[in-house]
């Protein structure tokens, strides 16, 4: 259980930590310092989570009496998010936002409302929690926003106002409110620079790079994942969380990477059907990164496991590190790149060749959304021209490469493909 002398020397760490008292209540400590009572509890057979508002504003006794009425509630039946939410003395920024977080949570990847709920409690509720929603005027918004521009967040100062103006949408329509003063405030915010990523989009800068990336000092993991990501021009989130299992038809002309609709960038309804698992047709070349990352990775759970921890694949900044450290390529491409060099190499093969029709084909293999089933039919219906097209991709990316197998040293002969 927790004591009032830890609430109150707990300070900020670089990432947000629990404090656990008792019955599901704890102390939740963001980086900026911003500290908050939370109970965790189950209702409805799903697990929630129930704002109990800021410390020291709420002292631990009024936390924990605040628990014991939740957990009355929950013994008559009742969800303690309702009743407490919909209180005249509790409308408040913070309980609005709980209110918000949790009606749009059915819709999210647990992923991003986590980092929604963390960029929340990390610049708004500091600052707007305790005060009252009608309390709150838009100069107070802006005075908010612009701190957060002045630090450089321009983008994060935008989403933030569109957080702050739907968490007022939601107040609105529950009657709690009248206004909504972070609606008008929008224009007075810097606007956000759109940054491409940085790629190299002429082919043999592109193939020089690779060449050039593999010869450096690296993990062999981070190597073959690099390779496998510039042949398949897939998103770096599934390179780095492939696991053996996804792949089909390895040492055959029908080899293939099914990935997993939960790991594409979809909705969240779209990313729970089978039907949206996104195919990935491999050349030869993206055949071998594989079956040589399989044979290196052994018996451990991911196809590029971090060479610290077996048990986790190679960090999320693991490639985007090792790329920057490439000579003569310094800030010119990075791993989301290929997406771009992909798309602007073969479109312009395209054109030069009359082959009008792979246009579509090539968005297809970088699984930009077509709606509806049209989508979901010519992913299947291309499949034998998106598997010409990146074995003919692979074949002008990887001239003058060595075998996969180099990548790692001393592994066996593979069976060569027919």
């Amino acid at each position: 259980m927790l004591t009032d002398a830890k609430c109150r020397t707990a300070t900020a760490a670089a990432k947000p930590y629990k404090l656990f008292d008792q019955h599901g209540l704890y102390l939740q400590v963001q980086p900026s310092g911003y500290r908050s009572w939370k109970l965790k509890y189950r209702f409805g057979g799903k697990e929630r989570k129930l704002s109990l508002g800021p410390y020291p504003e709420v002292k631990l006794g009024a936390a924990r009496d605040l628990m014991f009425e939740a957990r009355a509630q929950l013994r008559r039946g009742v969800d303690p998010a309702s009743p407490i939410a919909e209180s005249e003395t509790a409308r408040t920024f913070a309980n609005a936002t709980a209110k918000w977080l949790d009606l749009q949570k059915e819709g999210w990847k647990p992923k991003h409302a986590a980092t929604v709920e963390d960029r929340i409690e990390a610049d708004l509720l500091p600052v707007l929690g305790p005060i009252a929603l009608d309390a709150i005027r838009p100069r107070d918004i802006l005075k908010l926003l612009d701190a957060v521009q002045e630090r450089g967040a321009i983008e994060v100062a935008h989403r933030l106002r569109n957080y702050a103006s739907s968490i007022y949408d939601c107040a609105i329509a529950l009657d709690w409110v009248e206004t909504n003063p972070a609606a008008s405030i929008g224009k007075a915010l810097k606007p956000k620079r759109s940054k491409p990523f940085p790629a190299l989009i002429d082919l043999r800068q592109a193939r020089a790079f690779l060449r050039t990336m593999e010869e450096q000092p690296c993990q062999p993991a981070t190597k073959l994942a690099s390779r496998l990501l510039a042949l398949t021009a897939a998103r770096p989130g599934p390179i780095r969380l492939a696991q053996r299992d996804e792949f089909e038809g390895l040492g055959t002309a029908d080899a293939q990477w099914r990935i997993p609709a939960a790991k594409m960038k979809l909705e969240l309804a779209a990313s729970e059907q089978e039907a949206y698992d996104f195919v990935i047709p491999l050349s030869r070349q993206a055949d071998e990164a594989v079956q040589a990352a399989i044979e290196f990775a052994g018996r451990r759970r991911y196809l590029f496991p971090s060479s610290r921890h077996s048990h986790r694949p190679i960090s999320e900044n693991g490639l985007n590190t090792n790329y920057r450290r490439v000579p003569g390529f310094e800030g010119r491409h990075v791993p989301h790149g290929w997406r771009s060099a992909f798309s602007t190499i073969m479109n312009e093969r395209a054109i030069d060749l009359d082959r009008q029709g792979d246009s579509e084909v090539i968005e297809l293999m970088l699984a930009h959304k077509i709606p509806g089933v049209r989508g979901i039919y010519n992913r299947a219906a291309y499949m034998r021209r998106r598997r010409e097209l990146a074995q003919e991709w692979a074949d002008l990316l990887c001239e003058s490469l060595p075998h996969a197998e180099a990548l790692v040293g001393g592994l066996r002969k593979y069976q060569p493909m027919r």
